[in-house]
């Protein structure tokens, strides 16, 4: 019987094979919303400065700080300037009710705020020859001067960025509406199995619906990969060969990862197994629950990765070993949030794996467990937001003890 292999061993054997898929296979213009979470494929420079203009970081009064002396001054209203309006030019004596993110009139180097001015309401406009009195403000003040964000031609943001919502907001303001990122991983998705049907289809004696395709499709798209879905494959390994030499020749079909789910345990019947007999592909256990049985290797060239067919299972496989070799040698996703939690009751773990239950983080910092360490408990894993990681070398963890935690 073959020793398990560790997590961290299995980690870096899935990182040293995703090292044959292509880091940069071409360039892919997106609309900006599309392109969350790839990769930007070219430097981007600034085409424009922002903000654009000076601007009011305050409701106040745009003043010439030379008008104010160190004890204040009383000055006259001028016409008031609203954002998304072109500022006239500011008259020495006077001071300009402006709104925040308005542009700073011509002559002007400071903002006093509204709260600060005697009396602290903008007057109507309608009244003539209004007066405000101010106290001093140095040049500069509450003024977002052009520029002071990101100066036009500068590098906004490097090739290999990933794509998140705080960078696409960046491309928005620069007035950006599509983004060229690096083609992405294609990897073929197939669940195995004669007792797995489509949801939809009809549920007869002894099946079940396919829960795997959607959660590591849903997964993976979320992970930034294209994934190719082929259906459900029997248990006949002739039907799942034509299947992955459908896309593993040389044609447009042709993807760069294979994944499989289910027929890599010790079974009768394990097709992919069966399939894989005269390929370079290694099946094993990992010291780790759930997801102890692997397969990993390459088919006809093509790496590929056989996950275990429990949902969980395969959830688990995806978010321990692909997901994070995926960020170690393309840079995308991005890793997901570590921290440490006190578990809200006792906890036990089998001997020598490395136990990995799902749980959900409390705004206190504790950590609760959704269901129990089973393969199959697809309402726990929905319920959960976190998942807790119990090292092979510990067997019990009381309440309170500090857990390592992945947020999902």
């Amino acid at each position: 019987m073959s020793v398990p292999r560790s997590v961290a061993a299995h980690h870096q054997a899935v990182v040293e094979l995703l090292t044959g898929v292509p880091a940069n296979k071409g360039h892919l213009t997106l609309p900006l919303l599309e392109a969350l979470g790839k990769v930007l494929a070219v430097d981007l420079y600034a085409p424009l400065s922002l903000p654009p203009f000076a601007n009011s970081q305050m409701d106040g009064f745009a003043v010439r700080s030379a008008d104010i002396p160190d004890g204040g001054a009383e000055l006259r209203v001028a016409e008031p300037v609203p954002a998304g309006a072109a500022a006239p030019a500011l008259k020495p004596g006077f001071a300009a009710p402006i709104m925040t993110g308005a542009m700073i009139p011509e002559g002007a180097d400071a903002v006093v705020p509204i709260e600060k001015a005697i009396p602290n309401t903008f007057p109507d406009p309608a009244v003539k020859d209004a007066v405000v009195e101010l106290p001093p403000a140095a040049p500069g003040t509450y003024i977002r001067e052009r520029g002071s964000d990101i100066g036009k031609g500068t590098l906004a943001l490097a090739a290999g960025t990933l794509m998140g919502p705080a960078q696409l907001g960046l491309m928005a303001a620069l007035g950006l509406t599509t983004v060229d990122i690096r083609q992405p991983c294609r990897v073929l998705l197939v669940t195995t199995g004669d007792e797995v049907v489509e949801p939809g289809q009809d549920l007869t004696s002894g099946k079940i619906f396919d829960s795997n395709g959607t959660l590591l499709e849903a997964s993976m798209r979320q992970a930034g990969l294209e994934v190719v879905r082929a259906g459900i494959s029997d248990d006949r390994p002739a039907a799942l060969l034509a299947v992955l030499r459908r896309h593993t020749g040389t044609g447009a079909d042709r993807v760069d990862l294979i994944v499989t789910t289910g027929g890599v345990s010790k079974g009768a019947y394990e097709v992919v197994k069966q399939a894989m007999a005269d390929q370079p592909v290694e099946f094993l256990p990992v010291a780790m629950q759930p997801g102890g049985p692997q397969g990993l290797g390459t088919f006809d060239g093509v790496p590929f990765l056989g996950f275990p067919g429990n949902p969980v299972s395969c959830l688990i496989s995806f978010e321990m070993f692909l997901r994070p070799a995926l960020t170690q040698v393309l840079g995308t996703p991005a890793p997901r949030p570590v921290l440490r939690a006190r578990l809200s009751e006792p906890l036990t773990s089998p001997e020598g794996k490395h136990q990995v239950r799902r749980g959900t983080v409390e705004s206190n910092g504790t950590v609760r467990m959704e269901g129990g360490a089973g393969s199959h408990l697809v309402h726990a894993l929905a319920r959960a937001n976190s998942l807790v990681h119990v090292p092979g070398d510990v067997t019990e963890l009381a309440e309170g003890d500090e857990v390592e935690v992945w947020m999902l």
